[in-house]
């Protein structure tokens, strides 16, 4: 968990979770009585992800000590796919949005949430988000709850001590690479062991900040098979320039990034070892353990000539949905309409240092998450162009062998390969 932090602008006057869940236990009363008594049906909420587990174990908690209608479990085991296939799967779930999840959304495993006062509160940039991915045409599906914002993580103290400012194009960020690296400072700190670091940080702001991702991967899914050097869209077409520009930036990592995980570029980071380190916002609570003193700040990676061309990278860190086949939907959605309470999202969206959602959600409160706000607020974000590619292509291992020194050129061409022949065999 992140150190504490500012409360948000609006909080005085907003109510706090408890006593919002208190009016909701008065209001069920009021709905209940009269009715016989009896065992309560049970909710099956299914949330999983690792560091929120307390968190909405604690809610769902609360919401059972609020009302007698209906007893709420949290669940963290299903096997999701299972479930469905079984025909028995999770009443509601708030879980991270990606493209293994959208499959359930696309073949219309998920009900209609449309119809759901808590739809119409959502920015519209952000349910386009969840239309990245492809899904069932005429339905709501998921509610956005939470998005995460990632961009460069950087030292302020080093920058200040070597008199550099931020870049915003990319020759700027060239220019403060050389100057770290001649002071004998590392530049970008990197974990090359860890597959996902690469892909996510590397991978994700190189191709963000120079290729219009949504667009690109709409082409690629249109072509099918007809993929390869001469198509209008394809890896090694598209991606090429911003792979040779990744490439070009691994002269400024750590001289042992090959041999470096996750856990050690936290510490490097923790202990003012590099200037930058190409991280989400997670990285910031795990780099808090250390407990030093070290001043931390953002800046989207620029990519091209024009600070025009600024983007961050978020994606959707979860997402509200409720199966067609749950046991008790309108306990489900009493349910959701907890969570989506302003107390409640907004206290998760602070703790976890995610943006929130809802077109009335109060800016992120720590400053060092901060300069991302007015990127996110006039939608210059895009998601990343890693999250798009199916579990079925070794993705992570190809992008980690140009980061160990194969041919971009090789490499894409592979993955243009292997698109195409998954699109014969779907």
């Amino acid at each position: 968990m992140s150190p504490a932090r500012p409360a948000h602008p609006s909080a005085t006057a907003r109510p706090g979770r408890r006593a919002l869940l208190a009016g909701g236990a008065a209001l069920t009363a009021g709905l209940l009585a009269g009715c016989s008594g009896g065992s309560r049906p049970t909710v099956t909420l299914y949330q999983s992800k690792p560091e929120a587990i307390p968190f909405f174990r604690d809610l769902v908690g609360e919401a059972n000590g609020a009302q007698s209608a209906y007893r709420y479990v949290h669940d963290v085991a299903t096997n999701l796919s299972a479930s469905f296939v079984r025909t028995s799967p999770p009443d509601i779930a708030c879980q991270n949005y990606n493209l293994e999840m959208a499959r359930f959304m696309e073949r219309g495993a998920l009900s209609d949430l449309s119809d759901m006062p808590e739809a119409a509160t959502i920015r519209e940039d952000v349910l386009a988000l969840a239309d990245w991915y492809p899904g069932y045409e005429g339905r709501t599906s998921v509610i956005p709850y939470s998005v995460t914002a990632a961009s460069v993580i950087y030292n302020k103290r080093i920058f200040a001590d070597h008199g550099l400012e931020v870049p915003v194009t990319w020759d700027e960020l060239l220019e403060v690479c050389r100057t770290l690296q001649d002071a004998d400072v590392t530049p970008i700190y990197a974990t090359l062991a860890d597959t996902w670091t690469i892909t996510q940080g590397l991978f994700d702001y190189t191709v963000g900040g120079m290729v219009d991702v949504r667009s690109f991967y709409e082409t690629m899914n249109a072509q099918g098979t007809d993929i390869g050097p001469d198509s209008e869209v394809s890896f090694q077409r598209t991606l090429l320039e911003p792979m040779r520009r990744m490439v070009e930036l691994l002269q400024f990592l750590n001289p042992d990034a090959s041999s470096r995980a996750y856990g050690d570029g936290n510490t490097a980071m923790a202990n003012g070892e590099a200037a930058m380190y190409f991280q989400g916002p997670w990285a910031l609570a795990e780099i808090d353990k250390a407990g030093t003193d070290v001043e931390l700040g953002t800046f989207p990676l620029p990519m091209t000539d024009s600070a025009e061309d600024l983007r961050i990278r978020v994606n959707i860190d979860l997402s509200l949905w409720i199966p067609e086949e749950a046991d008790q939907p309108e306990g489900a959605r009493e349910l959701l309409t907890r969570f989506m309470e302003p107390a409640v999202q907004d206290e998760y969206n602070a703790s976890f240092l995610a943006f929130g959602t809802t077109k009335d959600a109060p800016p992120v409160s720590d400053p060092r998450i901060a300069p991302m706000q007015e990127y996110y607020d006039r939608g210059a974000f895009t998601m990343g162009a890693s999250q798009f590619i199916p579990l079925t292509i070794p993705f992570e291992n190809y992008v980690q062998s140009i980061a160990f020194g194969a041919d971009p050129e090789t490499v894409l061409r592979r993955i243009d390969s292997d698109w195409a022949r998954l699109a014969y065999r779907q």
